[in-house]
């Protein structure tokens, strides 16, 4: 490998990595739910994506960064009406149940979105989009660099929220005793619907970065999304924010490399393939957690 192969061999690692932020807040709304309820909602990236369409409505009046804080916003408002029709009237003791309606609401949100748009691409606002950053020999993207920015300040924003507020303990609480947490008073009900909240919000973001950095959405987004943000949390460890995060930079740097080496028609081969070694040699991901619950 020449230097010039091997300049272009680090570029798309680290474009990859930028991106990757985005893979990192799915899984981590994956996470946050899966922590919470021990259920998988599988309508969550399709939701990020809905929530980033209904952004486009206020696209031509409000500039770009406004655009994607009311996709975070329409995130939170979709998640919370996931949690009502997929969570709240469903027996929860019924597994199977709840993921179906997860699996029904997936299949729902991504024939709307085909239907209003009739199947066609929509442009997306990016900001920096033509704007490069000379390091040496490699250059960051800046459209790139602000999507893994804004990813970053939404991961430190929920850690925030996680631990210093009073919104935070409640979660954590539910998380771990449901029963104690009720005893001291807490709602079950209404932490749940507020990490829903919480999640659609990070997912509605993720979506509006998505469109950011490719520059368009498109209904065939949902999927692969879903299948990234569940490859991501098998691999960061289920329930393990930390995990997501790396695991999301990892898959992001994986797929892009693969793309460069093998092209784009291959790329999700070697994704699964790296899901399929977690899953024989650290079947617990990176950040598995110790022990059970009591």
């Amino acid at each position: 490998m020449d230097l010039l192969d091997l300049i272009d061999f680090s570029q798309s690692i680290i474009d990859g990595v930028l991106f990757g932020t985005t893979y990192s807040l799915i899984g981590i709304g994956f996470t946050l739910i899966f922590g919470v309820m021990h259920k998988i909602n599988l309508s969550y990236a399709a939701a990020s994506i809905g929530a980033a369409y209904l952004s486009l409505i206020v696209v031509s009046a409000v500039p770009a960064p406004v655009v994607y804080a009311f996709a975070a916003l329409a995130g939170g408002v979709l998640g919370w009406l996931v949690y009502l029709v997929c969570f709240r009237f469903i027996p929860l003791n019924n597994p199977l149940a709840t993921l179906m309606s997860t699996v029904g609401m997936l299949l729902a949100l991504e024939e709307l979105i085909s239907h209003l748009t009739y199947g066609m691409p929509q442009n997306y606002p990016g900001l920096f989009a033509g704007t490069n950053f000379e390091i040496g020999a490699f250059f960051l993207r800046g459209d790139l660099l602000f999507v893994f920015l804004l990813g970053c300040a939404a991961m430190v924003a929920l850690t925030v929220l996680l631990k210093r507020t009073r919104l935070g303990l409640a979660t954590r609480a539910v998380a771990q005793q449901p029963v104690a947490a009720q005893l001291c008073g807490m709602s079950v009900n209404a932490t749940n619907a507020s990490t829903f909240v919480v999640a659609g919000l990070l997912g509605g973001t993720a979506g509006a970065m998505a469109g950011a950095a490719i520059g368009v959405l498109s209904p065939l987004m949902t999927l692969p999304l879903t299948v990234k943000g569940l490859v991501v949390t098998v691999i960061g460890g289920l329930g393990s924010i930390p995990g997501a995060i790396v695991a999301g930079l990892i898959v992001g740097g994986v797929e892009n490399l693969f793309q460069f080496l093998r092209g784009v028609s291959e790329r999700d081969i070697y994704v699964m393939l790296l899901l399929f070694v977690f899953l024989v040699f650290r079947p617990g991901g990176l950040f598995a957690a110790p022990g059970g619950r009591d």
